[in-house]
């Protein structure tokens, strides 16, 4: 699974025009199941990301988790993060996993961000969202669980 993480003041989803997804200060994922990932990589990237030391702690270090903090999470499905860019102009996505397989993993990968002890709102997979954020740092981590694994 790939997943871009914003460290955010505040975050909100809205899909045709009521708010769907709110949060105050924490993280802001973007995430795309790709083709073969199952809930193994979804198990171990929400883990990851609930310990992933990115908050300043008292010295102004990088050194405290959302966890730590006692953030939350804004989960928002982004299959453009499978996108091939190596050919022409128009990105591809064949690498993406199909939308049933995403959106089962999507929803997995929400459930363990709350299960790691993030409080965890959504986004709705597949629609047309508006996401807005304020973007703390700006702080913005890249993750791919197949990089973890080679």
């Amino acid at each position: 699974m790939r997943a871009l993480i914003q460290r955010v003041r505040d975050a909100s989803v809205v899909v045709e025009g009521e708010t769907i997804g709110a949060i105050g200060p924490g993280l802001l994922i973007l995430v795309c199941a790709m083709q073969g990932d199952g809930e193994a990589q979804a198990d171990a990237l929400a883990a990851r990301i609930a310990k992933l030391r990115i908050f300043k702690d008292e010295a102004g270090k990088m050194n405290r988790s959302v966890r730590d903090i006692g953030g939350s999470a804004l989960v928002v499905s982004q299959f453009t993060l499978a996108a091939d860019t190596s050919r022409g102009n128009r990105p591809g996505f064949s690498t993406a996993a199909p939308p049933a397989e995403g959106e089962r993993l999507y929803d997995h990968f929400a459930a363990r961000m709350q299960a790691e002890g993030v409080p965890t709102a959504k986004g709705l997979f597949g629609a047309d969202m508006k996401v807005s954020l304020l973007n703390d740092g700006p702080v913005t981590i890249w993750m791919d669980t197949a990089q973890r694994e080679n």
